[in-house]
């Protein structure tokens, strides 16, 4: 299973995400872009329908925004960085 969360503090609202992967990334009334499945906390995991496509999303993401890891986010985009 995969995880994924929006990390708003550097989103740039370029509308990769949700063209990619439009049933699992929209945005929130401030215009960033967030994960539907949990509300951008990132501990529901990826339908296996649409990890292809949330992969794409990621690596369509300019500012490098989006995080999918294999293991819950807990709200916190940075969780898996080192």
């Amino acid at each position: 299973m995969k995880y994924t969360i929006v990390d708003q503090s550097t989103c740039i609202a370029c509308g990769a995400c949700s063209i990619h992967a439009p049933s699992i990334f929209d945005y929130n009334d401030e215009g960033l872009a967030y994960n539907t499945l949990d509300d951008n906390t990132g501990n529901n995991p990826i339908p296996l329908q649409f990890e292809n496509t949330a992969i794409d999303a990621e690596e369509a993401c300019p500012s490098l925004s989006i995080k999918i890891a294999d293991h819950p986010f807990e709200g916190n985009p940075l969780k898996f960085e080192s």
